[in-house]
């Protein structure tokens, strides 16, 4: 009896990447069909605002191993990884993007590897392709945060990689609602392995980052991972406490001693940084109390409302 060939599952979270589409599929059948690897394409479309659920429909109908969703409005990228994974079939599933960038050729060797024994292949960045510095330097320095408050070094990786069926599962289980990819899957663990990739360069149209989404995801991010940021309150507090004190000294002491302290530069200082500190903390905590916030709601974290495939609409 012949035995069936693994499964892979690939997802392709999209939004607004119709120029992207119809090449996408291709590519995939390019890299894998040589390799005798059977595979799965689920386009995961984020509440997109041009045709781009349309072609996906199309392509769904002239390929037969082709299955896109729709989300009711956009809930992020985070959300349409989530609800690929949900809807994987596969015994390993593998997340890209849909701008090519993430090349396919690479993905031969993910499932190389993955068939050695490996429950994790990490697609590490060999370079950062032709992001602008800005991009590059605030990349760096969120990772290098994460990192030093959560311990997990996720320097130069991405969302470019593949799970076992078992982690994807136990990814699945998780509760939370605001999730970070690249972070849990990171934190579950498991054999691992780094698998080196040249960023290709992006196929048709621009990016949907700018700088403002990129800093609301960092703060997301480094809260969803760390509580080191309220500890840094409480230091912060001790150390002006602390400062506070000895200034308090140095003028009973002066008063005692009948001179006079020099006041109002002094007092105008001190307010400015308690005020400025007390807002931090406030703005710190708020940040914490509103993930709770999103937490206890529990809200699903997406609302499919069309697609391609024959399974129930969540």
């Amino acid at each position: 009896m012949k035995t069936a060939l693994p499964l892979l599952s690939i997802v392709v979270p999209t939004y607004n990447e119709e120029e992207s589409i119809d090449y996408v599929v291709p590519a995939l059948c390019k890299a894998l069909n040589s390799e005798n690897i059977n595979f799965e394409v689920i386009f995961i479309d984020d509440g997109s605002s041009d045709s781009t659920y349309e072609k996906i429909s199309a392509q769904s109908t002239s390929t037969v191993n082709v299955r896109g969703y729709r989300f009711s409005r956009n809930f992020g990228k985070e959300a349409a990884i989530w609800a690929g994974l949900q809807m994987a079939h596969g015994d390993c599933c593998v997340v890209m993007d849909c701008d090519l960038q993430h090349p396919p050729e690479a993905l031969p060797r993910f499932y190389r590897l993955w068939e050695d024994g490996y429950e994790i292949v990490e697609g590490i960045k060999k370079s950062r392709g032709s992001e602008s510095l800005l991009y590059k330097a605030f990349s760096k320095s969120f990772y290098r945060t994460i990192a030093t408050l959560s311990g997990l070094d996720m320097r130069d990786s991405s969302d470019f990689k593949l799970l076992d069926k078992r982690v994807v599962n136990i990814l699945l289980q998780l509760n939370e609602r605001n999730t970070f990819f690249r972070g849990l899957s990171y934190w579950v663990g498991f054999r691992s392995v780094k698998m080196e990739y040249e960023v290709a360069p992006r196929h048709s149209g621009n990016t949907k980052w700018n700088f403002f989404k990129l800093c609301k995801y960092a703060l997301n991010n480094i809260a969803g991972f760390s509580s080191a940021p309220l500890q840094l309150v409480t230091f912060v507090g001790t150390i002006l406490i602390a400062a506070s004190a000895i200034l308090g000294i140095q003028t009973l002491a002066q008063y005692f001693s009948g001179y006079a302290l020099e006041g109002f530069t002094t007092i105008i200082l001190l307010i400015l940084l308690i005020g400025g500190h007390l807002m931090i903390s406030l703005g710190v905590i708020g940040l914490y109390i509103a993930k709770i916030y999103d937490e206890v709601k529990n809200r699903p974290r997406f609302i499919i409302s069309e697609s391609t495939a024959d399974e129930e609409k969540l």
